[in-house]
């Protein structure tokens, strides 16, 4: 019993002396410029490429593919869904764009230039989002497992688990590949993750509170922030939300300032 007493206060005094997991640095914000949006965009996908951002939008009836000019947010070019998809989110490999739908289990993958639909592809789940870095391709689910797929098949090779601090990161949706790591928004919240893509360790968060008041919009539920974009030659960094009338170019503040 004496030895079992002892034990038990050695254990306690060892847990007592492991030093605490230090917190995920979280990161703010300052806006560098506003850009208009277009309000009619449910913004599921966002990525920008040679002076354009390209924009995927959901809702059944509602989904898009478009180009569209940052500086005004004029829409020069634009694909329709059929009505009975979701569009989920898109990225660009080589000359085409890939885009998700969000429950059919069903991908389309257009030319970049014309928008015209070349083929189709299918997976299993729920498709969220899409990114890329010059080997892979990115998926998200709503899950906490980022889903990386073959450029050229675009069946899944291998899974990530992303955690922070070892609890696992859900509703991860928007993707961004940004200077090596994966920026992902948690849906419902104004978080993004900043993702370790060969751990899934969340290396940090930005917080984007106040970024925009969603209470002004018609459905503040459902227009949340979701959107990134990455303009890798000028290093500029690009948020909005669904419906949100603006685009936000930022810069990141680091903890502590």
């Amino acid at each position: 019993m004496i030895r079992w007493l002892a034990c038990a206060v050695a254990l306690g005094v060892l847990a007592m002396a492991r030093p605490a997991q230090a917190a995920t640095p979280v990161y703010h914000y300052r806006v560098v410029h506003a850009y208009p949006h277009d309000t009619s965009a449910y913004t599921e996908g966002l990525f920008y490429k040679d002076g354009y951002l390209y924009e995927s939008t959901g809702e059944a009836g509602e989904s898009t593919v478009r180009k569209v000019e940052l500086e005004t947010g004029k829409v020069v070019q634009r694909h329709d869904l059929p009505a009975q998809y979701f569009g989920e989110g898109i990225v660009d490999w080589g000359a085409h764009i890939v885009q998700l739908t969000w429950k059919d289990q069903l991908g389309f993958v257009y030319d970049t230039r014309t928008f015209e639909q070349k083929r189709t592809f299918y997976y299993t789940g729920e498709g969220w989002a899409l990114t890329r870095n010059d080997k892979h391709i990115y998926m998200s689910n709503g899950s906490s497992k980022l889903q990386i797929l073959d450029p050229g098949t675009l069946a899944v090779v291998d899974t990530i688990d992303v955690t922070d601090n070892g609890r696992p990161v859900l509703n991860l949706n928007e993707l961004e590949w940004v200077k090596g790591e994966i920026y992902a928004n948690v849906w419902m919240t104004d978080r993004i993750a900043r993702i370790d893509p060969a751990t899934g360790h969340v290396k940090g968060w930005i917080d984007l509170t106040g970024l925009f008041d969603t209470s002004r919009l018609p459905d503040p539920t459902n227009d949340v922030l979701n959107g990134i974009a990455y303009d890798a030659q000028r290093d500029r960094l690009f948020v909005t939300g669904k419906r949100w009338p603006k685009l936000f170019e930022i810069t990141l503040v680091p903890p502590g300032r």
